[in-house]
């Protein structure tokens, strides 16, 4: 079992896994519980990497496909804090820059807002 700290605010929730290492076994946990909030009432995600030091390539490919189906769904899904080896990973696979990834979790915060501003927005029209 994955420990993981949940943060439940206002319009998100924070999901930040306390292991230093995900395998795919241990990504399982942490990726079925992200796919959960799809269907909560705020069902807006950061997810914080604090803590992570490395991640499995196939994990990184699955969290882009959940962060695409968020995102598909008007939901918000943003990581923030990766390290460097998390963030080469990404750019060797193609995704650093089709990820929404921030470096604080405090600009996380900042986009998850902006996007819940922009879809209210062009909800009126």
């Amino acid at each position: 079992m994955i420990d993981i700290k949940i943060d439940t605010k206002e319009k998100f929730t924070v999901i930040t896994p306390l292991q230093e290492v995900l395998y795919a076994n241990l990504a399982d946990e942490v990726l079925n519980l992200l796919n959960e909030y799809q269907n909560k009432e705020v069902p807006h995600i950061i997810l914080n990497f604090t803590n992570v030091k490395k991640i499995d390539a196939d994990v990184l490919e699955r969290i882009f496909l959940i962060q695409t189906d968020f995102y598909d769904k008007n939901i918000s899904f943003v990581i923030c804090c990766i390290n460097k080896e998390i963030e080469e990973n990404l750019e060797k696979m193609e995704l650093l820059e089709i990820m929404n990834i921030t470096p604080t979790e405090s600009e996380a915060w900042d986009i998850v807002l902006m996007e819940e501003i922009e879809r209210e927005l062009l909800g009126d029209e």
